[in-house]
């Protein structure tokens, strides 16, 4: 007797899975040309379909399951091929979403917990890492790490504000909000750079300088100052890559240096979209009219002379392939360096002085 689960009579249990098979990527098909649909109707003018962070999240989870269905045996060359169809219309629609963000959706992917932090980073670009820490003077800060590494064929210095993905490493970092002990262990380790005449590069991605009480009882506002005077005259070479939220002076001290480069998505900013929403107009909901009118996206900010370049981001964003961003981000380290290295010291310094004295400038004397 033939069971109802059993395969029928001259039908193989292969052919049977390759109809599943079809039936899944028919599947897929439709919801691909669901979201390719919203994506068409929002850019022509629609304000109630999905933003472009929402529709890229929609083709993640289509390659995630595309990728499945790649590995699935029984597959035959129909299957297969309409598979790379398939990959073809996901990598169009990704080419159609980047670089269309506005700066509300922009400050999203900045705040992407899968985009690589400061620590992966470090370990796809540089070698020989040694962290360093400690203030020495009152505490160490995990929302700064700070060490020594090898840049090539360069012993450099490293400074970043590190955030975290999980709750315990998210409570353990201050969720990236440094105290005044950590802006101090950064300014320690420039002074090493300086003394052994390392060249230092910083990596900015901090909502800002942590605002509690303890902070500005030891003294969180005389630190940000201390290191912006003293990055001002650092007798070595200094980059700084913004490479998610730039936020306040948090961000600003340690990024006073020869240049600053931001990645393609990320924001820097004296205060946060809803912070401005919610002084301007009362209403953080209104987040979007802030971002627009802030100006803190890399485009906006690389006009008024802020930022020296742009680091392009991998299609659809640095969260979706750490290695091609780190590659992006090192070929460019590699070609400022180079640049800066050839400038004699008083010719580095009074640049950086100039540069700073000059952003966003309108009115001229």
């Amino acid at each position: 007797m033939r069971h109802s689960g059993d395969p029928v009579q001259g039908v193989s249990v292969s052919s049977t899975a390759g109809h599943d098979n079809r039936e899944a990527v028919r599947g897929t098909d439709l919801l691909l040309s669901l979201v390719e649909a919203h994506w068409t109707k929002r850019n022509g003018g629609s304000s109630t379909m999905e933003s472009g962070s929402r529709t890229q999240q929609e083709v993640e989870r289509i390659t995630q399951q595309i990728a499945r269905l790649e590995s699935t045996p029984g597959q035959d060359e129909e299957t297969r091929r309409e598979l790379r169809e398939l990959n073809d219309r996901v990598t169009a629609l990704r080419k159609q979403i980047s670089g269309q963000y506005n700066a509300l959706e922009k400050t999203d992917l900045a705040r992407h917990p899968q985009r690589p932090y400061t620590l992966d980073y470090i370990e796809r670009i540089f070698s020989d890492w040694s962290e360093i820490h400690g203030d020495r003077g009152f505490a160490d800060d995990p929302a700064i790490v700070a060490g020594m590494a090898r840049f090539h064929d360069d012993d450099v210095m490293i400074v970043g504000h590190q955030k975290a993905r999980d709750t315990k490493q998210k409570v353990y970092r201050n969720f990236g909000m440094p105290n005044p002990e950590g802006y101090r262990k950064a300014l320690r380790v420039m002074r090493i750079a300086a003394k052994f005449g390392r060249p230092i590069f910083t990596f900015v991605d901090t909502p800002g300088a942590y605002p509690g009480l303890g902070a500005e009882e030891r003294g969180q506002a005389e630190a940000i100052a201390h290191n912006l005077r003293e990055m001002a005259r650092l007798p070595v070479p200094t980059i700084t890559i913004i490479t998610g939220e730039g936020g306040s002076g948090g961000a600003l001290a340690i990024a006073v240096t020869d240049r600053v480069l931001m990645m393609e998505n990320s924001i820097y900013s004296v205060i946060s979209p809803e912070g401005c929403a919610s002084i301007m107009w009362r209403d953080a909901t209104k987040r979007d009219l802030a971002a627009q009118a802030l100006k803190i996206t890399a485009s906006d900010l690389t006009g008024m002379g802020c930022v020296d370049a742009v680091v392009p981001a991998p299609q659809g964003g640095a969260h979706l392939d750490h290695q091609a961003a780190a590659e992006m981000l090192d070929q460019v380290l590699q070609a400022q360096l180079s640049d800066l290295k050839k400038l004699p010291l008083k010719e580095l310094l009074a640049s950086r002085y100039n540069k700073f004295r000059n952003m966003a400038q309108y009115f001229q004397e």
